[in-house]
């Protein structure tokens, strides 16, 4: 019996088409966000994903300000960091964090949902992040992307 063999679809980078997208994360809870900003990014969303090319599209983030963390974690959530001497180690709850860079907490949320090499670097550099609720990408044209499962209700 033959087999009739199927090659294997593999984007070439003129192939891929990369759109913005803007995401307004208030009141959104901050995993949830993280995880569909990181999808995006990957290009997971797309027909012609590939775990090993970045794929992906560009992401803004406005109002990271206003990101909120449930059942309490920002005061018991632990944010470490390393200078790279001894006895250099530093450590701040997200709260503390999200106060100081609320930029910073979101990136890094978004960071941890990606891969962990130089592909997962490559494709947090198409993020944008911004306290605010104004960006300097207009001329980009940024869709409007919906994550509504990601906000939060008070119960």
């Amino acid at each position: 019996m033959k087999v009739a063999r199927v090659p294997t679809y593999t984007p070439k980078a003129s192939e891929i088409q990369r759109a913005w997208y803007v995401v307004d994360a208030e009141g959104m809870v901050l995993g949830r966000l993280a995880s569909e900003v990181a999808r995006i990014l990957r290009g997971k969303h797309k027909p012609i994903f590939s775990p090993h090319i970045d794929t992906g599209d560009h992401v803004i983030v406005v109002n990271a300000d206003k990101v909120v963390l449930t059942a309490g974690k920002a005061d018991r959530k632990v944010i470490w960091r390393h200078s790279g001497y001894p006895g250099g180690i530093r450590s701040e709850t997200f709260a503390q964090l999200h106060r100081r860079k609320p930029e910073e907490a979101v990136r890094r949320a978004v960071r941890g949902m990606l891969p962990k090499n130089r592909l997962g670097r490559r494709q947090l550099t198409k993020l944008k992040v911004y306290a605010g609720p104004t960006h300097p990408h207009a001329a980009q044209k940024p869709q409007p992307l919906e994550v509504a499962h990601a906000r939060h209700r008070p119960a």
